[in-house]
């Protein structure tokens, strides 16, 4: 099967009606492991494609790196589906495993090339417990109790770059702007909040 990606404009923001919805998504991917089935394979494009490229946001800080992640996550989805096995977990487990995989890909090529790595640096401290839970709409708060303290520990500006980035999901081109500052001082305040980020969370669990 071809793959094309679509802009993200045109990803639907919800999912077909389902009355048991993991149950559902186990069939839907059953059916594109067993039977290629295209049909099944656009339902969960469009439950998936939006939490994911949300996700790709929080972590790799541009539009264009999130597309990226949705059209290279669902392309496995689609060739590998028949790796999953329904008796092991949720579906939904499986493709963010599959998801995450892909991006941790994405972040050491950009390694590899040099690029800007403000969000690879940032993503041990923001991998937080309740991911899984707003991947699925099931929660609007990402951060954890003792993140939110950690986090209430920074100047201000940092705490602004992060929680634009992270919480409210812009690019960090976006944030920028929408800031009034520029690109290379968001850059510099997410180093900043992740060195100390970081080193309250290692302190945290010593």
């Amino acid at each position: 099967m071809a793959y094309t990606g679509q802009p993200h404009s045109t990803i639907r923001r919800t999912s077909p009606v389902m009355d048991n919805p993991n149950g559902d998504l186990k069939a839907l991917l059953i059916r594109v492991a067993e039977h290629a089935d295209k049909a099944a394979f656009a339902h969960l494009f469009q439950h998936f494609a939006p939490r994911i490229r949300s996700y790709g946001l929080r972590h790799l800080g541009s539009e264009a790196n999130a597309m990226e992640l949705v059209q290279e996550t669902l392309l496995l989805v689609w060739q590998k589906a028949r790796l999953y096995h329904p008796e092991k977990g949720a579906p939904t487990t499986w493709i963010y495993t599959v998801m995450r995989n892909q991006c941790f890909d994405m972040l050491r090529r950009r390694r590899a090339s040099k690029e800007d790595l403000c969000a690879e640096e940032l993503w041990p401290v923001l991998e937080f417990q309740a991911e899984e839970e707003h991947l699925s709409g099931g929660e609007d708060a990402v951060l954890t109790r003792q993140m939110a303290h950690y986090l209430g520990t920074l100047p201000e500006p940092q705490q602004q770059v992060v929680r634009g980035i992270y919480l409210q999901e812009f690019s960090q081109q976006e944030l920028a702007e929408r800031l009034g500052v520029p690109l290379g001082t968001i850059k510099s305040r997410l180093r900043l909040a992740l060195q100390k980020l970081k080193e309250q969370v290692e302190q945290g669990h010593d």
